[in-house]
């Protein structure tokens, strides 16, 4: 089991966010994070990479424990190395030019050559279509192309898996099915996912596994094809109800 999540609980004060969260996550396999706005889907991502600190349960990555209290920027900066993260907001940095936001963290964090690192960039930069963006700066970038170079600076370096955290939410609807496309290329190519996503019909599609949560929990795990036509939870149901699919 490449990712194993047990009692996952955290609160900010006394507002239970996740409350005793528990999966497992194979090698290959993508799974998609469902369920209303404030469910906890997001602070969920940002649990499993350090991002925030759990107040309770455990995090496997390869067998072994993650989570250790009062863990040190450098335990945290090593696991994030193996379990990358896409935002929602890119986070690309303004004065750098494409190529230079993608090698950062390979010759800053793991200490890569910038010849090496700048020639794994450009093979990926092929692969999302933006080669001839290389020397571009994000303010001469579209949303789309943005979040596009921001897959690119994850995959860079060599995770095991990445956490895509809403990346489609603030894109018009035609650069979402850029991105969208991207995402399905790497699950064609066997990258282990986690995808927080309101994109049900695009969940459908690329997901192995479906998480529905609700009010802090997993209320449903379950195939594609049975959570989206025969679910096996009331409130999963209620929510697919509300829920309008977008086309892909």
């Amino acid at each position: 089991m490449l990712l194993k999540v047990m009692n996952l609980k955290k609160s900010f004060d006394k507002n239970t966010v996740l409350d005793d969260i528990s999966f497992e996550v194979k090698k290959g396999e993508v799974i998609a994070i469902v369920g209303r706005s404030g469910c906890g889907k997001s602070t969920l991502l940002r649990c499993l990479n350090g991002l925030e600190q759990i107040n309770g349960g455990e995090i496997f990555l390869d067998e072994a424990p993650i989570t250790k209290l009062g863990a040190s920027y450098r335990h945290w900066s090593n696991i994030r190395k193996k379990i990358g993260m896409v935002f929602q907001s890119y986070d690309l940095f303004p004065h750098m030019n494409v190529l230079n936001n993608i090698i950062l963290g390979p010759v800053r964090v793991e200490k890569r050559s910038k010849k090496d690192a700048s020639f794994e960039a450009l093979r990926l930069l092929e692969r999302v279509g933006l080669l001839e963006k290389q020397s571009a700066y994000p303010r001469e970038l579209s949303g789309g192309q943005k979040q596009r170079v921001a897959i690119c600076r994850a995959l860079c370096m060599n995770p095991e898996i990445i956490l895509f955290d809403e990346v489609t939410a603030a894109l018009d609807p035609e650069m979402i099915r850029e991105v969208l496309d991207v995402i399905k290329g790497l699950r064609d190519q066997g990258l282990t996912m986690l995808i927080v996503t309101h994109e049900m019909a695009f969940a459908e599609k690329v997901a192995d596994k479906i998480i529905f949560m609700e009010n802090g929990k997993i209320v449903e795990i379950n195939t594609p094809d049975r959570f989206f036509s025969t679910p096996d939870t009331v409130e999963a149901r209620k929510f697919l109800n509300l829920t309008d699919n977008f086309e892909i």
